[in-house]
């Protein structure tokens, strides 16, 4: 016999979760668009402050930060792809939302700063980002060296 069927790759933990993280950040992308979903629709802006759109009722959206959820989630299922790039991407990317979450916290929430816009609800999600993408990251790349 010839064994032309090729063996399973193996999927690390790591891998799963970043790609888990994309397929969220890509849907949050996508819903950011969706009237109904995005309350205040009418009032979505490209960037700033002055976009009163929520996403949920919660966070507050533009198209700029639509845009970025979109391609942080093209970015965790391409980086899903190997066990290493996942874990830059869990780690990574939760460092970026640590820096946002701070950002979020030191802003004048009516001043021109606000490109994005972040209100509360962003800013403790962004925390929440952080810490699940950093510890999953390094807890789950911990398993992924033990393996090798």
């Amino acid at each position: 016999m010839s064994g032309s069927a090729t063996a399973p790759r193996t999927r690390y933990p790591v891998q799963i979760a970043a790609a888990v993280y994309g397929v969220v950040f890509l849907l949050f992308g996508i819903l950011g668009f969706v009237p109904g979903i995005t309350t205040n629709y009418d009032q979505l802006q490209f960037a700033g402050h002055e976009s009163n759109a929520l996403l949920l009722g919660l966070f507050a959206v533009s198209v700029l930060h639509n845009i970025v959820h979109l391609l942080f989630g093209v970015a965790g299922l391409a980086m899903s792809r190997t066990a290493s790039a996942a874990r830059m991407f869990l780690i990574g990317g939760g460092i970026i939302y640590a820096v946002l979450w701070i950002y979020g916290l030191i802003i004048a929430r009516d001043s021109a700063a606000n490109f994005v816009p972040l209100n509360t609800g962003d800013n403790w999600l962004h925390l929440v980002l952080a810490v699940t993408m950093i510890g999953l990251g390094v807890l789950l790349g911990r398993d992924m060296r033990a393996r090798a």
